[in-house]
């Protein structure tokens, strides 16, 4: 296989893999499902940002064990890390490529991570 067709395949694996995420967080009822490309961004650090929000602890954990879950059975992936799940503030899944933050609304709100991002490309997922 080419390398440049190996990394279309790479591209297109990554775009599937973060659609997959948005579904599954939409799944569970994330309000505001945004994804952050970060592709042709200098320092960034990985391809994409899936960012999504929450109006309680409960709702966020729910949101974050759907997508590990979900993610687990169609692809085989799991995440190379975990965070937040102590507080269930801000949970954050590392996918390598794709990292997925899942908010508290207030915390959305006060850290405007789109907003250090301007920059890259949004998608919204409904």
């Amino acid at each position: 296989m080419s390398t440049k067709l190996a990394q279309k395949n790479k591209k297109k694996e990554i775009e599937e893999l973060r659609d997959l995420i948005a579904a599954n967080a939409l799944d569970k009822k994330a309000e505001n499902v945004v994804s952050l490309d970060l592709r042709k961004l200098p320092d960034a650090v990985c391809d994409f940002f899936v960012v999504c929000d929450a109006s309680t602890n409960i709702q966020v954990k729910a949101i974050a064990d759907n997508i590990v879950d979900k993610i687990r059975e169609q692809t085989g992936d799991y995440p190379h890390h975990k965070e937040g799940y102590k507080t269930l503030e801000w949970i954050v899944l590392d996918y390598i490529d794709i990292v997925v933050h899942i908010f508290r609304t207030e915390n959305r709100k006060y850290y405007q991570l789109e907003e250090l991002w301007l920059d890259a490309e949004q998608k919204e997922f409904e």
